[in-house]
């Protein structure tokens, strides 16, 4: 079985046909919900996320998975544990509505202006997502930890001790192949990561980056990152048989304040990207 693609279209436009036209054009059956005008999915009242169903049924376009803000990079350790409690018991009716089995977590970042102490900030952080956890296993979803942000997205070892102190079959594990790059300025700390987490990682976010003329790194088409081929070609040898999900950041990135401003611009991006993909995928 080849890979299926999916990905974040929501880079590509702010309405759902903006997000469907560029799904359509790459051949996609699917996409990863995120933002809808501006708002989270799992955000939207329950008309707005009806009528949202209703119209990608009607184009035969599924759900892949939901990208919550469940402990995300804007929701600290000292935010109120209930606000992500309530997120994703509302997530989950519309998880089984849609059929997408997996929503995306992080672990909660420190405090910036006064941090925690890290045993503190660690075991607080287990301890909400352990309770997380029993509420997706309970509604039979699948919560998964991206290394992006969070006591589990500083490195391979951090978020092997998150597994293993959440222990639960429903928390897993979502693979950036970009953010530890541009976490650590370095192709091979991506691979490094991938290397000691495969086994626990259920989906995979496709997002490459490079140093940029001035040195600084940035995000790049797959085929510019030299540590993309090597995990897929990995990922197809262990038979991987989940989605890759493309999350470009090369026009739009929303927790970096760049919006959607020129949609045929991000659209043209989007698809070049997904394309791209494809055929480094191919062979």
């Amino acid at each position: 079985m080849g890979f299926r693609f999916c990905g974040f279209a929501d880079e590509a436009g702010k309405t759902l046909a903006e997000q469907i036209k560029v799904t359509k054009a790459l051949g996609w059956p699917g996409l990863e919900v995120r933002l809808l005008e501006g708002k989270n999915f799992c955000d939207l009242d329950d008309r707005a996320f009806g009528a949202a169903w209703d119209t990608l049924q009607a184009q035969g376009v599924q759900v892949v998975g939901f990208g919550s803000q469940i402990a995300n990079w804007a929701r600290p350790i000292t935010t109120d544990f209930q606000v992500d409690v309530a997120e994703l018991q509302r997530a989950i009716p519309r998880m089984r509505k849609t059929g997408a089995k997996i929503i995306r977590c992080m672990s909660y970042p420190n405090a910036k202006d006064k941090p925690w102490p890290e045993s503190d900030w660690k075991r607080e952080a287990f301890r909400r997502l352990k309770d997380l956890a029993k509420i997706a296993q309970d509604g039979g979803v699948i919560l998964a930890h991206e290394n992006c942000n969070g006591y589990g997205g500083i490195g391979p070892a951090q978020s092997l001790e998150m597994l293993a102190a959440v222990d639960n079959p429903a928390f897993k594990l979502i693979l950036d192949t970009g953010n530890t790059s541009l976490h650590d300025n370095d192709n091979e700390a991506t691979w490094r990561f991938y290397e000691q987490t495969k086994d626990q990682t259920v989906h995979v976010h496709v997002k490459a980056a490079k140093p940029g003329p001035d040195g600084k790194w940035i995000t790049c088409y797959p085929d510019e990152d030299p540590v993309q081929a090597r995990i897929f070609g990995d990922l197809k040898q262990r038979g991987y048989d989940g989605w890759l999900s493309i999350e470009p950041h090369m026009a739009a990135a929303v927790h970096a304040g760049q919006d959607v401003e020129d949609p045929q611009k991000n659209a043209a991006i989007y698809v070049e990207y997904g394309r791209r993909l494809m055929k480094m995928t191919s062979a």
